[in-house]
């Protein structure tokens, strides 16, 4: 599958999704003006993505090689909330064919806020993120 690639703007992230290179994150700003413009081409080749991965099509992950996925947003609004909650269900997706999942979620050391942004999204999701404290 062709990889995904979307550029940092001052109001929206840096998206990088590249099976081949074993490459998926997030990082930068979420407050675009146009969130659904932003994010449903980000879903749509997600969901793309994990279906191949559920029908034995793509090959980049096992149940030994986990597909890991970063997310580094300095901050992101409640609309981009709904679409990072819409991405963890897509992997969610992959529990049924046991391809484990690892999303590193790298948050500014001084804002527990956002960290606990980042748990509340892991406990509706119900699935565990590995916390990265980052000095900015």
């Amino acid at each position: 599958m062709q990889k995904f690639y979307y550029p940092k703007t001052p109001t929206s992230p840096e998206i990088c999704f590249s099976p081949d290179e074993r490459i998926f994150f997030m990082r930068g700003i979420s407050s675009p003006e146009d969130v659904r413009g932003i994010y449903y081409p980000v879903i749509e080749w997600f969901r793309k993505y994990i279906d191949s991965l559920l029908e034995g099509t793509s090959k980049h992950f096992s149940k030994i090689i986990p597909l890991k996925f970063q997310v580094n947003l300095i901050y992101f609004n409640s609309s981009s909330a709904k679409f990072l909650y819409e991405l963890f269900l897509e992997l969610k997706r992959l529990d049924s064919i046991k391809i484990p999942v690892v999303v590193e979620w790298i948050y500014d050391e001084e804002d527990p806020d956002l960290k606990e942004a980042g748990q509340d999204i892991a406990s509706l999701v119900d699935m565990g993120f590995v916390y990265l404290p980052q000095k900015r």
